[in-house]
């Protein structure tokens, strides 16, 4: 058995959904002032799903963009982080296995622990490549998750859908894992959750508390494990925080700065726009993204900082309600902003189809039909043709229906 020297994110990719709300003109139409969207939180526009999207199909159309030729034969675990499962049982790891054309002889399964999921199971699959049981062999990580319906509730700005897919292996060429500085905190609260099939229950006050009891603690259980006294400013050359919205950087960044320097709060958002801010980029276009919201803001932080070079250290903070969270640190890989500039992401979050409010609120009723409906066909008419423009020819996978409960999907 060989054990890797190195691990870390070979690839990496994110599905931005194929349609999009604006922000502006939600605020507009629900009589709200849109600085709140726009300033407050950072979220300019959103991802949506036509009904026939959903969680298994944004899975696979994320690994079948990410994954090459003979990459499909070298994998052999495929990880779904997700709390937004369509299953009680079975995990959303089956479909991709099948869907995205996966040997049989892989290990697969589901993680959940709200937007944490994801990470744990980025953590499962590194700690595998690195153990050299199966030297050669590499894990697919995907995060895959959608609101439920909020439709005129003061925090539907924060909602969204999206993917992301990381290929783990010991070729880093994105980023690569110190496996030994990992920070990890967990505490039972009751701050988000989803109790039933179309619920999502949040507690602002104590899932604001709660992230950044969250952070002090794995940072400081971070800290522990790397054993000797370092410098949080220089140690780190950026800084990325989960991203329920972009607005909650800053209070994570504050807070963070508060341990080590004294400094104005206009010192304090200067170096966050230095340190943090390039990496919302991309999260204040696709919203809230649960699982998938540190890799995104990953991807636009990569992307978006000329100053990163080969050997560089970013911070990673993910924080998952209910309540678990784990501080982790990255270097920056040699190929990681040539792969990133490769996946045109800009270009494709601008290629959605842009709705109207009343047209996002009519595919909202309509997905609504369809939750713990046994039996159904999805159509796929209507919302002027979106089908035929975006999907018909292109192989990306549709829900097709519903029959005594199993589901069926098809590539468009």
């Amino acid at each position: 058995m060989t054990t890797p020297s190195r691990v870390g994110i070979e690839k990496i990719t994110a599905y931005p959904c194929s349609m999009s709300l604006d922000m502006t003109e939600l605020a507009n139409a629900r009589g709200a002032d849109p600085s709140h969207p726009l300033e407050e939180l950072m979220v300019t526009s959103r991802s949506v799903n036509p009904p026939w999207e959903d969680p298994v199909t944004m899975a696979v159309n994320a690994a079948n963009a990410l994954l090459e030729g003979e990459e499909r034969g070298s994998i052999e675990m495929v990880v779904v982080g997700t709390e937004s499962s369509v299953d009680f049982g079975k995990p959303i790891s089956t479909w991709v296995q099948r869907h995205a054309g996966l040997g049989a002889n892989c290990r697969n399964f589901e993680t959940k622990h709200a937007c944490y999921g994801g990470t744990g199971g980025l953590m499962a699959a590194a700690h595998w490549v690195a153990s050299g049981v199966r030297p050669g062999k590499k894990a697919l990580v995907i995060c895959t998750d959608q609101s439920r319906s909020h439709l005129g509730k003061p925090w539907e700005y924060v909602l969204g859908a999206g993917a992301t897919a990381m290929l783990v292996s010991a070729q880093p060429k994105v980023v690569e894992f110190e496996l030994g500085h990992n920070g990890y905190w967990t505490q039972e609260i009751s701050d988000t959750y989803r109790p039933t099939s179309k619920h999502e229950v949040g507690h602002a006050d104590t899932s604001l508390f709660g992230y950044l009891d969250a952070l002090e603690g794995s940072y400081d259980s971070f800290a522990e494990r790397v054993g000797e006294p370092f410098d949080y400013d220089e140690y780190f050359k950026k800084n990325v925080y989960h991203v329920p919205f972009g607005g909650m950087t800053f209070r994570a960044h504050k807070a963070m700065l508060r341990r080590f320097k004294r400094m104005k709060t206009s010192e304090a958002r200067a170096h966050w726009q230095q340190k943090t801010l390039p990496s919302l980029v991309y999260n204040s276009q696709f919203g809230g993204t649960y699982t998938s919201a540190t890799f995104i803001a990953l991807m636009g932080l990569i992307d978006q900082s000329d100053d990163l070079n080969e050997g560089d250290r970013i911070s990673m903070y993910s924080y998952g309600s209910g309540s678990c969270a784990e501080f982790y640190s990255l270097k920056v890989g040699a190929q990681a902003r040539e792969l990133l500039a490769a996946q045109r992401m800009q270009e494709r979050l601008d290629a959605r189809a842009k709705l109207t409010v009343e047209r996002y609120e009519e595919v909202e009723r309509q997905r609504g039909t369809y939750v713990d409906n046994p039996t159904f066909e999805m159509s796929h008419e209507g919302f002027e043709g979106h089908y035929a423009r975006a999907y018909e020819g292109q192989r990306k996978l549709v829900l097709r229906g519903v029959d005594e409960w199993e589901r069926r999907y098809e590539l468009s």
